[in-house]
C-alpha cells in the first residue's frame, strides 16, 4: 500500500510539471510547428461566411462591377472548420461583398501607422506615407496591406483651452508661448512685456484661430 501511495504521489507531482510547462509554453508566446499562424484568427465551428478574410481564399469575379455588389467563391484554409446556416459541415462557400479593391476602402475599415516626424501645422499641409491594413472582418479585392499617402495628424499633448487661458491671462509674460514651446518667442515677449501689450494682443487671437500652434508641429487636442 504505501508503494502504491509513493507511485501516486510521484505521477501527481509529474503531472503538476507538465502542466506549468505547458501553460508556460503557452504563456511565452510558443506555438506548435504544425499549425498555420492564421489559425489564431479563426473562430472554430462559427458560419463560414462571416470567418475573417484571413482564414479564406477566394476566386476573382471578373464579371463583378466597381462599387456594386457581387458574389464571390470561397473556400476556407486547410484546417479552418465552420458551418452552414444549418450547422453542417462546409468548405465551400458564397461571399456577397461590393467590388472594390482594399485600397478604394472608406478610412473607417483600415488601420493606419502614424507619424511624429512631420509638421501637421504648416502650409501647405505635410503629408507622410502610411502602411495601412484592412480590418479583419471586411472583404475586399487585392492586397490587404497598401501604403496611402496621409495629412500628418500626430498630437503632443498640448490643449487648446490652456493655451488661450494662459494667451488671455499671462501672455504679456510670455507663458502662452513657453507652453506651446517656443522658447525664444516667450523671452521675447518676458522682456518686451508682450511687445507693450501688442503682441499680447495679437497671441489671443492667433491662439485663438489656431494659427499658432505647438513648436514640436503637433495638433491640439
Amino acid at each position: 500500500m504505501a508503494a502504491a501511495a509513493g507511485r501516486l504521489r510521484a505521477v501527481a507531482r509529474l503531472s503538476r510539471v507538465l502542466l506549468f510547462l505547458s501553460q508556460f509554453y503557452i504563456l511565452s508566446g510558443g506555438e506548435s510547428p504544425n499549425l498555420p499562424p492564421y489559425l489564431m484568427k479563426c473562430p472554430s465551428n462559427g458560419p463560414c461566411s462571416r470567418l475573417p478574410a484571413d482564414c479564406i481564399e477566394c476566386r476573382t469575379n471578373a464579371s463583378c462591377v466597381y462599387g456594386k455588389p457581387a458574389a464571390f467563391d470561397c473556400t476556407v484554409k486547410p484546417q479552418v472548420t465552420c458551418v452552414d446556416q444549418d450547422f453542417r459541415s462546409q468548405k465551400n462557400f458564397v461571399i456577397n461583398m461590393t467590388c472594390r479593391f482594399c485600397w478604394q476602402l472608406p478610412e473607417t475599415e483600415y488601420e493606419c501607422s502614424n507619424s511624429t516626424a512631420c509638421m501637421t501645422v504648416s502650409c501647405p499641409r505635410q503629408r507622410y506615407t502610411a502602411n495601412c491594413t484592412v480590418r479583419d472582418h471586411v472583404h475586399c479585392l487585392g492586397n490587404r496591406t497598401f501604403p496611402k499617402m496621409l495629412y500628418c495628424n500626430w498630437t503632443g499633448g498640448y490643449k487648446w483651452s490652456t493655451a488661450l487661458a494662459l494667451s488671455i491671462t499671462l501672455g504679456g509674460f510670455g507663458a502662452d508661448r513657453f507652453y506651446l514651446g517656443q522658447w525664444r518667442e516667450g523671452l521675447g515677449k518676458l522682456f518686451s512685456f508682450g511687445g507693450l501689450g501688442i503682441w499680447t494682443l495679437i497671441d489671443v487671437l492667433l491662439i485663438g484661430v489656431g494659427y499658432v500652434g505647438p513648436a514640436d508641429g503637433s495638433l491640439y487636442i
